[in-house]
């Protein structure tokens, strides 16, 4: 047997459904799934479904049409799409609720879109048509998502916009990170107030640390100028509920000039492989690409191979370049990206 989604419209009157249903069982079609959208056309009628191997595209068609569906369109499925579609999309909420940042991955994995596109300017009026939506960025911009088939339906872009009000209820400037070992630290932007938790992880570091970070240690001026939001984005990691002096224990510094940013990353000693840079990593590379940024540069020293790892991890296999005890690496970044 093989697996196959199909959409048809059928009138929306009663009986219809079950003629079509009666003509795919006719073909030994067994229907696994199925979800109704609502439209001026009629009823779109998506079905997942299991059909014998020798039946074709072809063949499918002609059943769909013999039991009254009209403007089919039939594909292969993969097995993923046997979760069907309210457990799929509260996994996704859940996911946005822990990663609010993760909404252009989303709302491909919802649609099953061929393309999720973010833009800096926010739509004009958000709607659909047949082969796009328009959805705005809780965060400023917009997602322009795009299909080529099957149309999109209203039932899909109501399912999108309540996606996009997940987001923007769990969007704020600080998000939770929950660690393999079930520990918590909250991610969010530095603020001038943070310079002595700052100094105090920087001297609870390892010279090892702070030397694949750093030609030299920065002096408490130089860390006060990456506070300064007018000259460095920077990123915080922090530990709830313990003194203000021990709360830091990473921090992401991306520094923009023109179209090319600058990205480094110092994690504590302690908290090192337990996934905290790879996510300050990640959110560094997005707020990039919401500035418009060509490409983010990551300078490290040859012996620590975490930052090249980091970002194949993420998904950006890039070319090392060396110099030296210096290595550097730079990610391109697609012009008006999705964010992921």
């Amino acid at each position: 047997m093989t697996l196959w989604r199909i959409r048809a419209t059928v009138d929306d009157r009663p009986g219809f459904l079950s003629v079509l249903t009666a003509s795919l069982a006719l073909k030994a079609v067994n229907i696994l799934a199925v979800q109704v959208h609502t439209t001026e056309a009629g009823a779109v009628d998506d079905f997942l479904v299991d059909a014998p191997h020798t039946m074709t595209e072809a063949d499918l068609r002609t059943a769909v049409e013999r039991g009254r569906g009209r403007d089919s369109w039939i594909a292969p499925a993969e097995a993923e799409g046997l979760a069907d579609q309210p457990t799929r999309a509260l996994g996704l909420a859940a996911r946005l609720v822990r990663d609010p940042d993760a909404l252009g991955d989303a709302l491909r994995a919802l649609l099953d879109a061929d393309e999720v596109t973010w833009r800096p300017d926010s739509p004009t009026r958000a709607g659909m048509r047949a082969d796009a939506m328009a959805l705005p960025d809780p965060t400023g911009g917009r997602y322009d998502v795009r299909r080529v088939a099957p149309e999109f339906t209203p039932a899909e872009y109501a399912r999108a916009q309540a996606l996009v009000d997940v987001a923007a209820t769990a969007s704020t400037d600080a998000a939770t990170l929950l660690l393999p070992d079930g520990a918590e630290v909250v991610l969010r932007p530095a603020l001038p107030d943070d310079l002595a938790a700052l100094l105090a992880m920087h001297e609870r570091c390892s010279p090892g640390t702070r030397g694949r970070r750093y030609v030299k240690v920065p002096e408490p001026a130089q860390l006060a100028r990456l506070l300064d939001p007018a000259r460095v984005r920077t990123l915080l990691a922090t530990v709830p509920g313990i003194t203000s002096a021990h709360t830091v224990v990473a921090m992401a510094n991306l520094v923009v000039e023109g179209s090319l940013a600058e990205l480094a990353v110092v994690v504590e000693d302690g908290w090192q492989r337990r996934g905290i840079g790879t996510a300050l990593v990640r959110r560094a590379l997005a707020r990039a690409e919401r500035l418009g940024c060509a490409a983010v540069l990551a300078h490290t020293g040859v012996d620590n191979p975490g930052m090249e790892r980091t970002l194949r991890r993420l998904g950006h296999a890039v070319p090392v370049q060396r110099d030296g005890a210096v290595a550097s690496v730079t990610v391109p970044l697609r012009d008006q990206a999705s964010r992921t």
